[in-house]
């Protein structure tokens, strides 16, 4: 017989079961973070979240001095700026971000973007649990969450300490 593993617990191997829909879920930044896996569950290695962002969503132009990141687009539309490079995702499209490469991105379009988001090793993700709140319904956030002004100051206090620095502006809205 074999055991299920309990939402978001450690088996004697390391195996990671998360039903679908059941991992701890969080508003943050505006968008809803659901964790699939983070860095205390996956031994430091692996942490993966399906995240959904309304449009006009970007992030300022930042590095990471301890992860790679990775996404990719579930639905919606993104562009991407990487280095010196701008992409334009779409359904089914991937991006990987080496460690250090200068990154930013908007989501593009009138619907929000869905994407699984992996980072290499996987602490990076706990930033949005310190920066946001527990999500009580699996849905983006309205008035029921933080302010965004207070998530970015939240985000700019926390980013450090998962060796997040801020490069630049965000892509600008007709790039």
């Amino acid at each position: 017989m074999t055991d299920q593993l309990v939402s978001g617990s450690v088996g004697s191997k390391g195996v990671v079961f998360r039903p679908a829909n059941s991992g701890p879920a969080t508003w943050a930044m505006g968008s809803l973070f659901e964790r699939l896996i983070n860095g205390a569950e996956s031994g430091a290695q692996l942490g993966a979240s399906i995240v959904t962002q309304p449009p006009g969503i970007a992030t300022p132009l930042h590095t990471h001095a301890h992860e790679a990141e990775a996404f990719y687009l579930l639905d919606g539309t993104l562009t991407y700026r990487a280095g010196e490079e701008t992409f334009h995702l779409g359904v089914g499209d991937f991006i990987y971000l080496p460690l250090g490469v200068p990154h930013a991105f908007r989501v593009t379009g009138d619907a929000p973007a869905k994407v699984l988001a992996l980072t290499v090793p996987g602490a990076l993700l706990g930033l949005y649990d310190q920066v946001g709140m527990p999500a009580p319904e699996r849905r983006l956030p309205g008035q029921d969450g933080r302010p965004m002004e207070e998530e970015i100051g939240r985000w700019n206090e926390f980013g450090p300490q998962y060796g997040l620095q801020v490069v630049g502006p965000p892509i600008p809205e007709d790039a």
